[in-house]
């Protein structure tokens, strides 16, 4: 996917779009979860996601998500990663 399309993407699912950010080769950052659903789209290297003890990489062109609150793990590839993420903020229920 493109960047193009990926923000297209965001903007219909109600997704705020953040800056592209890098980070470093090899950097591990254990389980963690998010108050907000996540949706990257990976630019240039390679990031893999553990969620539920499946390690999943995500290179160049593909999109990952992960609803709020999903307990997941995150590997930087040897070339570091570069990504856009959009975030969402889940409504409360009525």
């Amino acid at each position: 996917m493109d960047t193009k399309a990926f923000s297209q993407r965001l903007r219909r699912e109600g997704y705020v779009e953040g800056d592209a950010k890098f980070l470093e080769p090899g950097m591990v950052n254990p389980e963690h979860e998010h108050p907000f659903d996540v949706c990257g789209l990976v630019l240039d290297g390679e990031i893999a996601l553990t969620i539920e003890g499946t390690e999943t990489p995500y290179r160049a062109g593909e999109v990952f998500t992960m609803a709020a609150g999903c307990v997941h793990a995150e590997k930087i590839g040897a070339a570091g990663v570069r990504c856009v993420i959009g975030r969402r903020h889940p409504t409360p229920e009525s």
